[in-house]
């Protein structure tokens, strides 16, 4: 199934350059809601793709008619329940859209628009979206929400969940009364149920040939991780979920190129190949295929790509090179890390025992990664199984190489 959609991706990709306007069938858009005490603040992001959907004959709507057609499909409920001695029953009350559709400015290729909803009651919000589900079952919402006591949780609108509940009893934090060392298992379950930071890990102990380079980069990991997870968490910092599972995947396959370029000498032909890549994904995206990563980010990562790749290739002992990258990678990670925690409700009040905890549960899960795999690499040593390191480096990091190019493209290019 991965092949099969690695396949698609790379298919869309080369058929973006032929016809720019290419059909395809995963479709996104993306809101913002801002809960104050009765009003909510509603931010629409519709990419120009998405928008030509709405017209018969493909065409990009006019500016009010994709205002409309938004507005048509949007709302927030509000909760009314009383007490059992008043013989009333509960129910729901809409919220009136008291402003909007207003366009607001954004960036190229997309479109944005603001509305207001108010609501009689502050308790037991609801905010709705079925917009484009009659147009392609298979469309996500991505929705981030916060209310006016600092809580924030992303989550997936779809067709068979188009409300979520935002202040109700129901949607309270599954996390308020978990433990110290419930933290800590979440931390060590979400390494070892992530093939994608595992990964990663793997590659590290790779490109290490000492105690002292392995303790470099993994200490260089672990400070990226800890400060963006914070960042994020604390609501200090955002990611953009969509961005961060590209970039994770990129990084799987930079950390297997290097050890290719490493082990070669000849790093080269690998940074003009990956970051070659990089630089025809944001050709693709201005000639308009459906590449969802940023045209300045493609064009970014291509350099850094580039460059990282025949630094490290040239240098006689990287290792000290690689404590500020791996940093690097871990900023990325972290964020990957804050994306899966920001699911989840979780307890404003208890946010730095969450983060300890789930942080030391993290370096517990990395650390058995890097111990597992160096016993097992010991124990077949030992029993003369193993094979030599420079033939075992370069077919796992080709191994990494593919996997990581193979997540990057089916999460960057929309299938068509």
């Amino acid at each position: 199934m991965k092949t099969a959609r690695c396949i698609a991706a790379i298919a869309a990709l080369v058929l973006g350059f032929a016809a720019p306007a290419f059909a395809h069938t995963r479709s996104e858009t993306f809101s913002s809601w801002q809960i104050t005490g009765t009003m909510v603040h509603l931010q629409f992001l519709v990419p120009d793709l998405e928008s030509k959907r709405i017209t018969k004959a493909g065409d990009m709507p006019a500016v009010d008619e994709l205002g409309r057609y938004i507005a048509a499909h949007v709302g927030v409920t509000s909760g009314v329940t009383s007490g059992a001695s008043s013989g009333t029953s509960s129910g729901e009350n809409s919220c009136p859209m008291t402003e909007g559709p207003r366009p607001i400015s954004s960036v190229a290729g997309f479109r944005r628009y603001e509305f207001t909803f108010e609501c009689q009651e502050a308790t037991n919000i609801k905010v709705h979206s079925s917009a484009w589900f009659e147009l392609v079952e298979s469309h996500t919402n991505f929705a981030q929400i916060q209310d006016d006591k600092g809580n924030f949780v992303e989550q997936l609108i779809t067709k068979d969940r188009e409300t979520i509940e935002v202040t109700s009893d129901s949607a309270a934090s599954p996390l308020q009364y978990a433990g110290f060392l419930d933290f800590v298992r979440m931390g060590v379950m979400h390494i070892f149920t992530g093939i994608d930071h595992m990964s990663f890990m793997l590659g590290l102990v790779l490109i290490s040939r000492r105690l002292r380079d392995l303790l470099f980069v993994v200490t260089g990991f672990t400070l990226g991780h800890s400060l963006t997870l914070a960042l994020a968490v604390t609501g200090i910092l955002r990611p953009e979920a969509q961005y961060i599972d590209s970039l994770v995947a990129l990084t799987i396959a930079l950390i297997g190129a290097e050890n290719v370029g490493d082990s070669t000498r000849h790093p080269l032909p690998v940074a003009l190949g990956l970051g070659g890549l990089l630089f025809l994904m944001a050709f693709a995206k201005y000639l308009g295929a459906p590449v969802t990563l940023p045209m300045l980010l493609l064009i970014g990562g291509g350099i850094f790509t580039g460059n990282y790749l025949m630094l490290t290739g040239r240098l006689a002992d990287a290792a000290r090179v690689r404590l500020v990258v791996t940093l690097v990678f871990g900023l990325i990670h972290g964020f990957g890390f804050a994306t899966d925690l920001l699911d989840q409700r979780l307890p404003t009040g208890r946010l730095a025992e969450l983060l300890v905890g789930f942080n030391v549960g993290v370096e517990i899960g990395q650390v058995t990664v890097v111990l597992g795999a160096l016993a097992v690499a010991y124990l077949l040593v030992r029993a003369r199984l193993g094979i030599p390191r420079p033939v075992f480096t370069d077919i796992a990091a080709a191994f990494l190489v593919g996997e990581g190019l193979c997540w990057f493209l089916s999460r960057t290019v929309i299938e068509g």
